[in-house]
């Protein structure tokens, strides 16, 4: 019950217009992302449909995959709530990992 009644909360949503809004920013197609992941096509829709609920893991290889760093994706930070409308900005540089 409490799984699939938090697919559906408000964040959430916001959540996913994001991951939407992400991928399409970036002018990529579901399957070029699922290959980028090594996964079926089939997991990016559900994902971003919210069929399938992302995990921390997950969102991370997927925000490598938009060269975006991860509070992007983040419904609150500090305090605030950012529209889902808004554009994703480029990543900084210090945001990116150390190899």
């Amino acid at each position: 019950m409490g799984s699939k009644h938090a697919l559906h909360t408000d964040r959430y949503a916001a959540f996913l217009d994001r991951l939407r809004e992400a991928r399409r920013h970036r002018e990529l197609t579901q399957e070029a992302v699922a290959d980028a992941l090594g996964k079926p096509q089939t997991y990016v829709s559900k994902c971003e449909l919210g069929e399938r609920r992302v995990d921390f893991v997950e969102l991370e290889d997927f925000a490598a995959v938009y060269g975006l760093p991860l509070d992007y994706f983040m419904t609150r930070a500090a305090g605030t709530r950012r529209s889902s409308r808004a554009a994703p900005r480029e990543p900084a540089q210090a945001a990116r990992p150390k190899r």
